[in-house]
């Protein structure tokens, strides 16, 4: 097994990567955590976008995630929005700030300019590659998946087209259902044709 290898490339692509985002985010001001936060926020649906959720998917303590969003919220770049049916759940928003900073930071330009240098066919086998590395190690630490919602067990495609959540009983967007959830479930596998 090349464990050793797979977490030495891994780690150091992460550095780099690290690197590029401190640099954006120290001339806007920001540390990485919070421009991790903003992209979570801008990557995921109206279920998934409470602190709660944004400690869970950057796996980082509530205490800091509330630090994290405080000086967000401070900054003008999210908004806190009471939930219409429970009062004690918060959602939060990005502002149009903040959503101009996640544009201009998220990829890095780094990876920008090397994914370019990279043949499509060994970047769609790179994906599935860290898309599968990414499924067994939240299985292996028993994480939420925070999958794409239309890629999600409780999704369902109506016949008219529209979009609904087995799970909440609600209608969703078609942008909602292009965003990370986290209510997220794989789907079970469908057997194999003959088999």
């Amino acid at each position: 097994m090349k464990t050793s290898e797979i977490y030495e490339y891994l780690e150091r692509i992460s550095n780099l990567l690290r690197t590029d985002i401190r640099k954006g985010g120290i001339s806007l001001g920001l540390q990485p955590v919070q421009l991790e936060a903003l992209n979570y926020l801008f990557r995921c649906n109206r279920y998934s976008n409470s602190p709660v959720a944004v400690a869970e998917f950057l796996g980082l303590t509530k205490g800091t995630v509330s630090q994290t969003l405080a000086v967000l919220e401070n900054s003008g770049l999210i908004e806190k929005h009471p939930d219409q049916k429970d009062r004690r759940v918060v959602h939060l928003e990005l502002t149009d700030a903040g959503r101009r900073i996640v544009a201009e930071c998220i990829p890095p330009k780094v990876l920008k300019q090397a994914a370019g240098e990279v043949d499509p066919a060994a970047q769609e086998v790179l994906l599935e590659s860290l898309r599968s590395m990414l499924s067994a190690l939240q299985h292996a630490n028993r994480l939420r998946s925070f999958g794409v919602c239309k890629n999600c067990r409780h999704h369902a495609l109506r016949p008219d087209g529209s979009r609904h959540c087995r799970l909440t009983g609600e209608d969703l967007s078609d942008s909602d259902s292009d965003k990370i959830c986290r209510e997220h479930e794989t789907p079970p596998a469908l057997p194999l044709a003959g088999g």
